[in-house]
């Protein structure tokens, strides 16, 4: 059995030491930060696990250390933990923009040093392991790190698949796009779709199934297939009227935000099989627009 210390068990760490098997791993204690609090799951769940504020950490003898800290805080906790190691372990952070070149104090110390980023939106450390299952995890490290990552990734049923260090700031970016961009593109929708019924409760509930209809045809298509509407029929009057109503509104966000995501949807009509012409005309009228609003 692998012994665990996680390291700022919030949402992400607390979600790894309900989702970790007791029969594989035994999380030996969590760290907290001076002043925190355990979250009230683990507390319950875990009653018998000490909680530890960081600068009352003795020897930290643990096979697997998780920092699951805020990005800012993964170095300084790194340097901490070299002092406080009672022998080499894998050491692994969650972040999704750092590598694990951030982790580089612990490796004269003799650890195994990676980053193990769930790739799914975790709310709370109760939600966390349903969330986990089934989840694509971005891991990179060195082979011994990888290794231990890709273990602990399945054994809470994650799918591990692992990329270049030198492309994990690209790998975020593209997630931010995915989840964090599609909720605040969801609540510009929502807003607009408020302002023509009246109420923005009823607003989310009109849109909520249009967006799951579209991620379930993203499922089962590509996305030039998968989109539908007014930019995959390359309908110029229709896109006209739209322009028309988000200028009369007076929120340019607005307005750019429609443009620029039209020509990227212009440009998947084109490979679904629309009138390339037609296309060429909405494209022409996105680029006069986006000059008179001086983007």
């Amino acid at each position: 059995m692998l012994t665990v210390t996680i390291i700022g068990p919030g949402r992400v760490g607390g979600a790894f030491a309900i989702a970790l098997p007791s029969s594989e791993f035994l999380i030996e204690r969590f760290v907290i930060s001076d002043g925190g609090k355990l979250p009230d799951v683990l507390r319950g769940s875990f009653s018998t696990t000490p909680s530890i504020e960081v600068s009352r950490v003795g020897g930290i003898a643990s096979d697997i250390v998780l920092i699951t800290v805020s990005d800012g805080l993964i170095g300084p906790v790194a340097v901490q933990v070299r002092e406080r190691l009672e022998r080499p372990a894998v050491v692994l952070h969650t972040s999704g923009a750092l590598t694990s070149e951030v982790l580089a104090p612990l490796v004269d110390r003799g650890c195994n040093v990676g980053s193990m980023h769930p790739l799914v939106s975790i709310s709370s450390p109760e939600l966390g392991p349903d969330r986990m299952s089934g989840a694509y995890f971005c891991i990179e490290g060195d082979p011994s790190a990888v290794t231990a990552a890709r273990n602990i990734v399945q054994s809470v049923g994650g799918i591990p698949f692992t990329i270049d260090t030198s492309k994990k700031v690209l790998y975020h970016a593209s997630a931010v796009i995915a989840c964090g961009h599609l909720v605040a593109l969801f609540d510009l929708a929502a807003d607009l779709m408020s302002k023509a019924v009246g109420d923005r409760e009823m607003a989310t509930a009109i849109l909520l199934p249009l967006v799951e209809s579209t991620l379930a045809n993203l499922r089962g298509q590509s996305a030039a297939s998968a989109l539908t509407g007014t930019f995959a029929r390359a309908d110029k009057g229709t896109f006209g009227a739209h322009l028309d109503a988000l200028k009369r509104l007076g929120d340019q966000n607005a307005v750019d935000i429609y443009l620029d995501l039209g020509l990227r949807s212009l440009e998947l009509a084109v490979i679904a099989g629309a009138d390339p012409e037609k296309a060429a005309e909405i494209r022409r009228q996105i680029f006069l627009a986006k000059e008179k609003s001086g983007c």
